[in-house]
């Protein structure tokens, strides 16, 4: 079940990563040229949100049923196992955080160009912050 777990939480990494890409990208050529925020936008947000929400609890399930998370929790002297055990769960849950406020934020807002500048600044941060804390020698 662990290596099932790891293998999921690796692969649908891509995918919740493409979504926050594309919405991020929306977003930003949303704000620049000016156009209306159409149900397509939303949806692509959404899509995101969904993404990386299920990424988090797949995370979160295979940080507390695997052995290796709770044999490595705290471990703050050795890099790596810091990054796996503490700063990745961490920094992604504050990421992921972001996304939500700013998913919650558009929905308060008339103005187009308010909605998609409130897209790009919350899922770009997540973004950011995501890609910050990605295990990269663990990935490839």
């Amino acid at each position: 079940m662990d290596h099932f777990l790891k293998e999921l939480h690796s692969g649908w990494a891509y995918l919740a990563l493409l979504l926050l890409l594309v919405a991020v990208v929306n977003a930003l050529i949303g704000l620049n040229s000016k156009k209306e925020f159409t149900a397509k936008d939303r949806k692509i947000s959404l899509f995101a949100l969904i993404g990386t929400h299920t990424q988090l609890l797949i995370g979160l399930v295979l940080y507390f049923v695997s052995p290796l998370g709770k044999a490595t929790f705290g471990q703050m002297s050795n890099a790596e196992l810091r990054l796996t055990s503490l700063e990745h769960p961490l920094i992604n849950i504050i990421a992921i955080t972001l996304i939500t406020i700013g998913w919650s934020k558009h929905k308060k807002l008339i103005n187009s160009e308010a909605k998609f500048k409130t897209f790009a600044i919350f899922y770009g941060l997540g973004l950011l912050l995501i890609l910050s804390r990605i295990p990269w020698n663990l990935w490839f």
